[in-house]
């Protein structure tokens, strides 16, 4: 089993949402974050005064899949967040040792 972490634009989550749901992933977390990748930030003007705003508004979206559903996974995520501009994101994967369902005690694969 697989965790994908995956950074992304705020206004691609729909579009996210729906791949993976496309692609056969059952659930996702979406957390609101904030962070800057290479494009550092932006220097913006309010009321005369100029500021950098360092941290820019992201979401990290996270699943599990099996290791099967994995390279369909990453690729929707991709496919349906990439803008072709600075800031797209990041996806990262890791091994998920374990999952255990809560309600049934379920686990394994089963629980995903």
């Amino acid at each position: 089993m697989k965790k994908i972490e995956a950074i992304i634009k705020t206004f691609k989550l729909d579009d996210v949402k729906e791949a993976l749901q496309a692609a056969g992933v059952q659930g996702m977390t979406v957390t609101e974050a904030k962070g800057f990748g290479r494009q550092r930030g932006h220097t913006e003007l309010y009321r005369g005064a100029e500021y950098i705003v360092d941290f820019l508004p992201k979401l990290k979206i996270e699943c599990v899949v099996s290791d099967a559903q994995l390279d369909s996974a990453v690729a929707a995520i991709q496919k349906a967040a990439q803008t072709g501009k600075i800031g797209d994101g990041k996806i990262f994967v890791s091994e998920i040792a374990q999952v255990i369902r809560i309600r049934t005690g379920e686990s394994g694969e089963q629980a995903i």
